[in-house]
């Protein structure tokens, strides 16, 4: 009879391999079970702005399709950044999830430490919607254009003041880019959110905002509120009599705000993957279009690669417009 003797190193190899093997087979089979709970949808704002709103309204037909209940939880603060440092270093196993938006790519350069990497800690998802901003006064505001309303900023500098969802996001740097390319200087009125800086709009606390037009739209419709231009390159479907701030004089202003759904680095692949395939499904239905275009959202439903490039060309672009507006935070 002959014996084989296998060398201590061969041994400890296959030891290896098959320990390698069982774990793929556990993350292939955890992956497939998921989801067997409640999944978290955070959103970095207050309710009631345009985050919440898609969150919620992405979340309810999410719950229907994953089977199981998708919870929308609101952790604003430091312009959006809390919630996002807090799903990125959350479990990656599909449980937590971000309603992130461009605020967050503006953030990279805005804030000198930031306890996260956008790009590398949270891994995209796909892009919900494109929404338009929109630069909204009071209806009994004596500017009843652009024009107007830039010649009252110059004759008082430093008196009329614009509203933002916090510093770093958005709505401050296009207020900035407003205040660069109409020579005009501007008081920064930074909210956590769209509710109760929309809230102190009506009733007259700060001069204007650069809001997305979901939170606004019903108030312009209702008369409460005038809008003055949008901020995209093209006019919104929802406000078509509305010029774009280039159409009244400020010739290549085109920023608009985006939103889309990231994971915890590191999340199963499968279980992106799966996210993917259900939300964009979800996004192109007839249904949640209805939804979108009822407050003047364009619904986008890309790949993961797709809204990975957005965010890397988008901290680029906006790097160098918070570089030239010296628009710098701790």
């Amino acid at each position: 009879m002959t014996t084989t003797l296998q060398s201590p190193k061969r041994h400890t190899l296959r030891h290896l391999a098959g320990a390698a093997l069982l774990c793929a087979l556990a993350t292939t089979a955890a992956a497939q079970a998921w989801p067997t709970k409640a999944v978290s949808l955070v959103v970095p704002f207050p309710a009631g702005g345009t985050t919440d709103v898609l969150a919620r309204a992405l979340g309810q037909e999410l719950a229907k399709s994953l089977g199981q209940p998708v919870i929308v939880e609101n952790k604003p603060g430091a312009g959006a950044t809390l919630g996002a440092d807090f799903v990125a270093k959350a479990k990656p196993d599909g449980y937590t999830l971000l309603m992130g938006a461009v605020h967050h790519t503006i953030a990279t350069s805005v804030y000198r430490k930031l306890a996260y990497d956008f790009q590398k800690d949270l891994a995209p998802i796909t892009t919900v919607a494109m929404v338009p901003n929109v630069l909204v006064v009071q209806a009994d505001s004596s500017s009843r254009t652009v024009p107007e309303l830039i010649a009252q900023a110059k004759r008082a500098p430093g008196k009329l003041s614009f509203g933002s969802n916090g510093n770093g996001t958005g709505q401050h740097l296009i207020g900035a880019q407003f205040e660069s390319m109409a020579g005009v200087q501007l008081l920064h009125v930074p909210y956590k959110g769209s509710g109760p800086m929309t809230t102190d709009l009506l009733g007259g606390q700060i001069s204007m905002s650069f809001d997305t037009i979901t939170p606004v739209l019903p108030h312009i419709k209702a008369g409460k509120l005038r809008a003055l231009a949008v901020t995209t390159a093209k006019r919104s479907a929802a406000l078509p009599d509305v010029p774009t701030l280039d159409e009244a004089g400020l010739k290549g202003f085109d920023l608009g705000t985006w939103f889309g759904v990231l994971a915890p680095a590191g999340t199963p692949k499968d279980v992106v993957t799966r996210l993917n395939t259900e939300m964009v499904k979800i996004i192109q239905s007839a249904d949640f279009r209805k939804k979108m275009d009822d407050i003047g959202a364009d619904p986008i439903g890309n790949t993961p690669e797709q809204m990975a490039r957005q965010i890397k060309d988008d901290t680029e672009r906006f790097a160098r417009l918070v570089k030239e507006a010296k628009v710098v935070l701790e």
